[in-house]
């Protein structure tokens, strides 16, 4: 009868400590997806930043050769004269 319970109070302490480490299993995998989540935000924005800051300075860039190629047709026909 001591016996049956001693194994009735070890089972409830058991579940006990199985629940709990469920719930922090569970509280460890949502806050690592938040975690994740937030990560893979900042990575797309850093993304964004750097695609337009490329886009800036290869548009800066085209303008500048652009001009550097009309100078130098200019200077062709002025030497042509």
């Amino acid at each position: 009868l001591l016996l049956i319970q001693i194994i009735k109070q070890m089972k409830k302490v058991f579940l006990s400590l199985a629940l709990l480490a469920t719930l922090i299993v569970v509280s460890c995998k949502e806050s690592t997806q938040d975690k994740v989540e937030e990560a893979t935000e900042a990575v797309g924005n850093d993304i964004q930043e750097a695609t337009e800051e490329a886009v800036e300075t290869i548009d800066s860039t085209a303008t500048e050769v652009g001009n550097d190629i009309e100078e130098g047709v200019e200077d062709i026909k002025d030497d042509m004269k």
